[in-house]
């Protein structure tokens, strides 16, 4: 074999000292059907990585590579706070999902995937659907979030939604002293799979729910919706969800929507939703906690779509993934109750407990001499 001496230059440096606080990182590129992608594990301390597939046309590499180790590291935390298993892994494929999509790139990906032997799994995300990873599964078993026709769990807003609810409970018996959240009022922002399920649930019971989605369609369907329901539903545009005078705040579409700007704007008691990555800094936490808004960390909200791909590799059980995610309820609640004793903000108290959880693993791994190594081929 050959063996290229190649210079590094300032970008490959700097790039490298991003990737400091990640295991492994692989940059996969396959000319011949056109794949760039790049792979990151965060930490396999508590079992082998786990994280979605992104497909976005990136403007960069330096971009993409950004996005890869920020969704990894938050996959450490996610699936810490889940109490699964798993460890923390993301990949990101550089295309327009619309247009560079192929089945011969997925293919191509999937042998990239199975080249870790076990180390990652991943399955659909934002840019992919279920049906990619059937050809992503033809090159490699460590996949997961597949159709049900292929033996996957199926849809995971289900458990996603209900893993919002149990939250929403959990915050009004905090706030309130009561599990009820009829007769309260609700602005949802984004009416998907999750969000629309939500939604449903609270005008069932009689909640006023104000709505905003950037698909009409969607809107004219809760509205319906509404009709035969106890509740009622407004509509408002997407700029006035901010600002509506409700009890919580549930962001269920894009992250980076609390920020400076609409900070200002809330006059809500809490934020509950189950879009990622809700902060745009995580200084917006302190932000809320200043001004006395409950934040109900995102990763810990949206869990059950996490807790069903996982469960999932080993044979799916539907009634396993919703007894699971009935302990989001608990989990929450500590989390506020810890915030309050130690007089910090939830965020800072739901990582604490996530890196404390991490360091136990870390010190068994450390005082077994055989250790309790994680079982990188979960499917064999």
């Amino acid at each position: 074999m050959e063996i290229k001496k190649v210079a590094m230059n300032k970008n490959d440096l700097d790039r490298m000292e991003k990737m400091a606080g990640h295991e492994q990182v692989m940059f996969c590129n396959d000319p011949s059907v056109g794949l760039k992608a790049i792979i990151a594990i965060h930490d396999t301390t508590l079992g082998p990585a786990l994280g979605g597939t992104r497909m976005y046309p990136y403007a960069t590499v330096d971009k993409a590579l950004e996005d890869v180790l920020r969704l990894s590291e938050g996959m450490t935390y996610k699936c810490a706070a889940a109490d699964i298993d798993f460890g923390g892994g993301k990949a990101v494929i550089i295309g327009n999902p619309k247009t560079d999509k192929t089945a011969a790139l997925l293919r191509s990906f999937g042998q990239y995937v199975d080249s870790f032997n076990g180390r990652f799994y991943t399955g659909t995300d934002m840019g992919t659907t279920m049906n990619d990873f059937i050809q992503v599964s033809k090159e490699t078993n460590f996949v997961t979030g597949i159709p049900e026709v292929y033996g996957g769990g199926g849809d995971s807003s289900i458990p996603t939604s209900q893993g919002v609810i149990y939250s929403l409970q959990a915050t009004s018996q905090y706030l309130s002293g009561s599990r009820e959240l009829g007769g309260k009022t609700y602005a949802i922002q984004g009416l998907g799979k999750v969000g629309f399920k939500v939604a449903s649930y609270l005008l069932e019971i009689g909640a006023n729910v104000f709505v905003t989605d950037v698909h009409e369609d969607v809107l004219e369907k809760i509205k319906r919706k509404a009709n035969n329901l106890k509740g009622s539903v407004t509509v408002v545009n997407s700029d006035d969800i901010y600002g509506v005078d409700a009890d919580i705040f549930i962001p269920c579409a894009m992250g980076g929507v609390i920020n400076d700007h609409t900070i200002e704007q809330l006059r809500v008691k809490s934020i509950v939703g189950s879009a990622n990555n809700q902060l745009r800094s995580t200084k917006h936490a302190k932000d809320l906690h200043n001004k006395g808004i409950l934040y109900a960390p995102d990763y810990i909200v949206n869990s059950a779509g996490l807790i069903q791909v996982a469960d999932e590799l080993y044979e799916p059980n539907k009634d396993r993934v919703l007894l699971k995610t009935k302990e989001i309820y608990q989990s929450l609640l500590e989390i506020y109750q810890q915030a309050a004793v130690e007089g910090m903000n939830t965020l800072e108290a739901a990582n604490h407990k996530c890196r404390q959880k991490i360091e136990e693993q870390q010190h068994r791994n450390h005082f077994f001499s055989r250790g309790r190594r994680p079982k990188w081929n979960i499917r064999e």
